[in-house]
């Protein structure tokens, strides 16, 4: 898991003073490694994770304190439909301070505005990162004037868009 915080400790080198760092979650390898690197390499940087709604078993998880299994699922975002592993689950618990849960619309809009304005080609399931970001929940947080977003994946199938 470690190895997956590689991209949470470049984040930190490259954009010193972070607030938080937020990660699209699937199986939780990337959110679980990130956690950990960033407790060891920036401990004031707080963690938090997203996931559509509609395959929310990592926020019932996290809500619940319970590992939640996944059910099955329709969503844009199929690169985040694995349900988290015995070994993500406790790095989550213990060190995610929330996962938020965002819809495929607005996992499309996040998607396009990265397409549009930043000339990013993201896949859906790192679209739902920005889109958590954007949404009004978490800009409602206080003390987060930086934030990182973890943008993963290669999972873009082009005549699956919608658009």
């Amino acid at each position: 898991m470690a190895g997956q915080g590689t991209a949470a400790l470049e984040l930190i080198e490259q954009a010193p003073g972070l607030d938080a760092i937020i990660v699209p979650i699937g199986g939780g390898g990337l959110i679980s490694g990130t956690a950990l690197c960033v407790r060891e390499a920036a401990p004031d940087v707080r963690v938090f994770g997203a996931e559509p709604t509609t395959a929310d078993d990592a926020a019932q998880s996290h809500a619940s304190g319970t590992l939640v299994a996944p059910e099955p699922s329709d969503t844009i975002a199929d690169g985040l439909l694995a349900g988290l592993g015995e070994h993500t689950w406790p790095p989550i618990r213990d060190l995610v301070e929330n996962v938020f849960t965002v819809d495929d619309a607005d996992t499309v809009a996040a998607m396009r505005l990265c397409w549009e304005r930043a000339k990013l080609l993201i896949e859906p399931s790192a679209a739902v990162a920005v889109a958590a970001v954007l949404s009004e929940r978490f800009r409602a947080l206080d003390g987060l004037e930086r934030v990182g977003v973890i943008l993963s994946g290669g999972n873009l199938d082009l005549d699956h868009l919608p658009w």
